[in-house]
């Protein structure tokens, strides 16, 4: 069997069969000539399909070991048109600690469409099997969950969604196929926002979707289509080239986000360390049996929201930013970036406080980094004892 390695750049796209070319070729027609009337070719329009487009929903289909992959113009356009499976009068299940745009879309949009929702802590199952309505047909899990890095039992829910004849969606934008292959647990659709470790280099916005089973794959291609979010052949092209360094990257990635989550640990100045790779986080031993590491994305908590504002001032390395997955270690604020849609009141009741901030491990040296948040700690410390602020 060829290793995940060998199979980011040894596939069915490795060359151009036509010309022999080592590089997909990016297609930008938007219309394709018919030779015929009576028999149209496989292309006829690019928004129903793009061979450009087309390698990059094979690749990611093969690397999730699903049977349909889809391209998108954004993480939430795929995350979107998932719903659109659903239909007035369904429930949906869903992470608690959900990423903030995921969060809007249910409560904003779909809600509007009359589909209901219930927001559950997915790491405790009875919590999850008391949520189940009659009406349920989708329980949509992120793990590690988007900030607070909670770890969802993917097999548990996907078993338990089945008994009630409804679909399991996972967000594996954390960890990617890498790391973690929700489909091979049971999970009927997997999502990704390719804006961050699939592309990895800050430079193109999209999303992805696979499918377990071929007949959920014509109703999602359906809907793809009439839709119509859809990447751009641009943009597939550069998903494809980051993703055949998507191995090397999140491996050094993972390394240095675990020594640094260590480091963060012991300071005096942090009050809780979200990283499933710590010995000490609640579902450390499930994290370790369905997922072949931790990822490069972890949270802290500092002691307060001063402190916070001192170590942002004063960090060096890490860009300040929306996003996370990048070569670039990418320093967030979940409270006003990625999950500035959620009320502070529910913000709050999942612990997602002020003084919480998000970090998305690079490519950099992780001494580079521990030095340099030790110093900024080190100043947020001075500060905070002239302001007079409490340790």
């Amino acid at each position: 069997m060829t290793s995940f390695e060998t199979k980011l750049l040894h596939n069915r796209h490795k060359f151009d069969p036509a010309t022999g070319g080592v590089s997909v070729p990016i297609h930008p027609a938007s219309t394709f000539h018919q030779s015929n009337i009576d028999q149209f070719g496989k292309y006829d329009y690019s928004r129903s399909s793009n061979p450009t487009r087309e390698a990059l929903e094979d690749f990611i289909a093969s690397l999730e070991e699903g049977t349909r992959g889809f391209a998108f113009s954004s993480g939430m356009a795929a995350i979107s048109t998932a719903f659109l499976l659903l239909s007035q009068g369904d429930h949906v299940i869903i992470s608690e600690d959900v990423y903030g745009g995921t969060y809007r879309m249910i409560t904003e949009v779909l809600s509007r469409y009359g589909i209901e929702h219930t927001f559950v802590d997915m790491t405790n199952l009875r919590s999850v099997e008391l949520a189940i309505q009659p009406n349920t047909k989708v329980f949509y899990v992120e793990t590690p969950s988007n900030p607070l890095l909670k770890v969802t039992d993917i097999k548990a829910i996907s078993e338990l969604a089945k008994e009630h004849h409804a679909l399991t969606f996972v967000d594996n934008t954390f960890l990617t196929p890498a790391i973690q292959k929700p489909l091979t647990l049971g999970a009927d659709v997997v999502l990704h926002s390719a804006t961050k470790f699939l592309s990895g280099h800050s430079d193109v916005v999209a999303g992805l979707a696979v499918v377990k089973d071929e007949k959920l794959g014509e109703k999602l291609g359906f809907l793809q289509n009439s839709f119509g979010a859809v990447l751009g052949v641009q943009d597939a092209w550069l998903v494809m080239r980051g993703i055949k360094t998507l191995s090397v990257r999140i491996q050094q990635s993972s390394a240095s986000a675990s020594k640094i989550a260590r480091f963060l640990d012991t300071h005096p100045l942090v009050r809780h360390v979200y990283y499933p790779g710590l010995s000490h986080h609640p579902q450390y031993d499930l994290q370790s049996t369905q997922a072949k590491g931790s990822g490069a994305v972890l949270s802290f908590e500092l002691e307060n929201e001063q402190v916070l504002r001192s170590f942002v001032e004063n960090v060096q390395i890490p860009v300040f930013a929306v996003s996370l997955g990048a070569v670039e270690s990418i320093l967030s604020y979940p409270a006003k970036m990625s999950h500035a849609a959620m009320p502070e009141v529910e913000r709050k009741k999942r612990g997602i406080t002020n003084s919480l901030l998000r970090l998305s491990v690079g490519l950099e040296h992780p001494e580079d980094l521990i030095n340099d948040f030790s110093h900024a700690l080190q100043k947020s410390e001075i500060h905070s004892v002239t302001q007079g602020g409490a340790r």
